[in-house]
């Protein structure tokens, strides 16, 4: 066995004769060899670590780091938030800063910005920039995509999320994840599983059936696993059938390792491990943050209190626990070490490159959803001299320090308002603030450097904005949600359905002294729109990161023609919602139970499969979004009109990703001006039987088009798209029947159907 001196130097021996191109050395160990196989090195070097090396390997040593195997050369393990850029460096043992001054990274859009641009090249650009920061910052685990469906509008984290399908979560996620492992870090996919709310997140009990499970809340985890390739996956804080989730069985042993063959590793939450002999025997492999995130006390010696620290020693020595585990997880930690950090590609990464913020501007602007143009108020047309009012305190607050995991230091960041002036240099840019929100600036040590305080009352906020506006040859209100407590931030779920801080009095005020008044909200999760009628645009924007300005105000001028689309329903109220006891939310307590309960008892009707179904009309319907050109959907086929595939399927029967059928539709942009359009495909299944959804996402592509020009667009169906779950015999069933295929500009708006006959 190697000492740690000889390791250290045949390591260095082998990465300098791989940067030449010079034979690799024959003398080393082959984990050392990167020239061998991830499984080769991992054979060879389980055997020569000691059963305290593994269990070390096992649990963090600091805040975001585990020890590695120094005596071996095996560097230590460093993880990232988050899902949106690299989180500043903190300290050993704290949430706050390490004061670095050569940590400020490029801040990308939140995730639910991401899938509104429902453009998988979009997803790759991301998952590349991403990791290429990441790698840079020689990070290994980057603590994200998150594909938590959005059940309720009011969870605290559906900023970080995908929106509330399966499919587009699904789709989109694949494309992040293999963006990211390119650079040699792994992707680490959260919050597994059924995880949908922030409200007691650490102490409910997720109740659900296989079905609603099945269908609705683990496709787009599959899809990041098996067809992203997804070299790790967050447990999450709840309990899900009375079981921790960062060690629950039936979710990472029977289901993860079991039927979908993951071989990476299982990162708890922080402070997600809650018991000693589920965390060893239950599928967990690496275990963080335990006893320093403020959920519970420890000793000085915290880290070897971890439950997968001198608990489990103690098990191993006296006989409680084997190996078996002890050596699977070691075995996964090693893999995604010879994966990152130790791996054979020369992965360099880059940091705050000119690239990285065009990507950051390019994805932001495609995200941007243009909900109501009417009269064709955008985009935005100011005479040279004239004056363009901004009202709303979104105009100018950043939006990158704050919400919690995410919380970024960026290098910089471009406000609404400083773009709109640098796009009308001409034009008399004024702001008036309108309403006082969150004046905070500071949150883990993070400053945003703005000075938001405010004197004047909400009275004189008001009558000084009303006044600017009569005068203005344009209005723009910019406002909505931001990352404080109750609003889109980690750890609290909103309080309501509306707009806060008194923006929808404002709002109708201003439409009254300014009816070509155009609305931005920006938030990231749903709100409601009683007001929308008496304004003439909206557009929906989001946390877009350093160039969210810059991106809002390319497409507000018409420089960037929007193409966005709504990744959840915007609905009218809460009460029209699937969720309507407080049983499914957020969950009660019964009787004798210890944990809260959380029902599904909506079943899989969630988002616009709820309001399609019931025929309950929404503010804007899922898939929603508007351009400024126009496209004309004409002739549509099928590869095949019938097909004999009814049946029953196991689990992970590779039948059920095959194709079966091919859509096609000609699509024509027939306005003004070059455009990209979305199109959907939803299927309807046949009537009877089960209970299903009036419709469901199974297909979409975004085509860009020249004026006047046109395109085919394809569309492939696997079998998966037929099927439904049957809890019962834990197998997919595809009804014969025939089937709807359904194809349109949105959930609403369907142009063309085609039906498909399966025997």
């Amino acid at each position: 066995m190697k000492n740690t001196v000889s390791a250290a130097l045949a390591a260095l021996c082998v990465l300098s004769a791989a940067g030449c191109g010079s034979p690799v050395r024959k003398d080393i160990p082959a984990y050392l060899d990167p020239s061998r196989t991830v499984e080769e090195r991992v054979a060879d070097a389980l055997p020569r670590l000691t059963l305290e090396e593994k269990v070390a390997l096992t649990h963090a040593q600091s805040k975001f780091s585990s020890p590695g195997v120094p005596r071996l050369g095996i560097p230590e393990l460093w993880c990232t938030d988050g899902p949106h850029g690299i989180r500043p460096e903190v300290l050993w043992d704290d949430w706050d800063q390490a004061g670095w001054t050569n940590d400020s990274c490029t801040a990308f859009p939140a995730l639910s910005c991401l899938a509104a641009t429902w453009d998988r090249e979009m997803s790759l650009l991301f998952g590349r920039s991403i990791g290429e920061e990441a790698r840079y910052r020689k990070k290994d685990i980057l603590l994200g995509p998150g594909v938590n469906i959005c059940r309720t509008p009011l969870n605290g984290r559906n900023f970080e999320y995908m929106g509330e399908d399966p499919f587009l979560a699904g789709a989109m996620v694949v494309p992040y994840v293999r963006g990211v492992q390119e650079n040699g870090v792994a992707a680490c996919v959260k919050h597994f599983a059924v995880n949908n709310q922030e409200t007691r997140r650490t102490s409910t009990n997720s109740v659900v059936d296989d079905r609603t499970l099945y269908e609705i809340y683990l496709p787009a985890f599959r899809a990041a696993v098996r067809e992203g390739g997804a070299w790790a996956v967050m447990g999450s804080y709840n309990l899900y059938n009375g079981q921790f989730n960062c060690h629950n069985k039936r979710l990472l042993c029977d289901i993860l390792k079991g039927e979908w063959g993951f071989d990476g590793v299982v990162v708890s939450d922080w402070g997600g491990a809650r018991d000693d002999d589920e965390a060893i025997t239950n599928g967990l492999d690496l275990e963080f943050g335990t006893w320093t995130n403020g959920l519970s006390g420890a000793p000085s010696d915290k880290y070897n209190n971890y439950h997968l620290a001198n608990p489990y020693l103690a098990r191993l020595r006296d006989g409680r626990a084997g190996t078996k585990e002890l050596d699977d997880k070691a075995s996964r930690i090693l893999r995604t070490m010879f994966r990152t950090s130790m791996s054979s590609g020369p992965h360099y990464g880059s940091f705050n490159s000119p690239e990285h913020y065009a990507a950051a501007r390019r994805i932001a602007a495609a995200g941007t959803v243009l909900l109501k143009n009417e009269d064709g108020v955008l985009p935005l047309r100011v005479p040279a001299g004239g004056k363009l009012l901004v009202v709303g305190e979104n105009a100018v607050k950043k939006m990158v320090v704050g919400g919690g995991s995410s919380n970024l230091k960026t290098k910089y960041e471009i406000t609404p308002l400083e773009a709109l002036q640098e796009a009308f240099p001409d034009v008399d840019v004024q702001w008036e603030r309108g309403y006082v929100g969150d004046v905070g600036r500071v949150y883990n040590k993070v400053d945003t450097g703005q000075d938001l305080s405010e004197s004047r009352s909400p009275e004189a906020l008001l009558a000084d904005a009303l006044s600017a506006a009569r005068t203005a040859d344009a209005v723009v209100f910019i406002g909505g949600l931001n990352k404080s407590r109750n609003q889109d931030n980690e750890g609290t779920d909103r309080l309501d359905l509306g707009l806060p801080y008194g923006q929808p009095e404002l709002i109708l005020a201003l439409a009254e002294v300014a009816p070509k008044m155009v609305l931005v909200n920006i938030s990231g999760s749903p709100v409601a729109m009683p007001w929308a009628g008496a304004v003439k645009g909206i557009v929906q924007g989001w946390y877009g990161g350093s160039e969210s300005g810059r991106a809002l105000a390319d497409v507000l001028t018409g420089a960037v023609n929007p193409s966005g689309r709504l990744p959840f329903t915007l609905p009218k109220s809460l009460s029209d919602g699937p969720l309507q006891s407080e049983r499914q939310y957020p969950g009660i307590l019964p009787e004798g139970e210890k944990w809260w309960q959380e029902y599904y008892d909506e079943g899989v009707f969630v988002g616009y499969r709820w309001y399609d179904t019931k025929g309950i009309p929404v503010d804007f319907p899922f898939g929603h979004g508007l351009s400024y050109t126009d496209f004309e959907y004409g002739s549509a086929s099928l590869s095949k009109k019938s097909i004999a595939c009814a049946g029953t399927y196991s689990v992970e029967d590779p039948a059920l990703d095959r194709e079966v059928v091919c859509a096609v539709v000609s699509v024509k942009n027939i306005g003004g001006c070059d455009g990209a359009e979305v199109v959907q495909l939803y299927v309807a299944a046949p009537e009877g039987g089960v209970s299903r959804p009036a419709k469901e996402l199974r297909g979409f592509e975004k085509v860009f088009l020249r004026q006047g020009a046109g395109a085919d667009v394809r569309m492939s169906l696997p079998l998966r798209s037929l099927s439904r779950f049957d809890q019962d015999s834990h197998c997919w069933i595809v009804d014969p029947g025939t089937y709807r295929l359904l194809i349109g500009s949105t959930s609403a708006d369907i142009r063309v159907e085609l039906e498909l006959s399966v025997r």
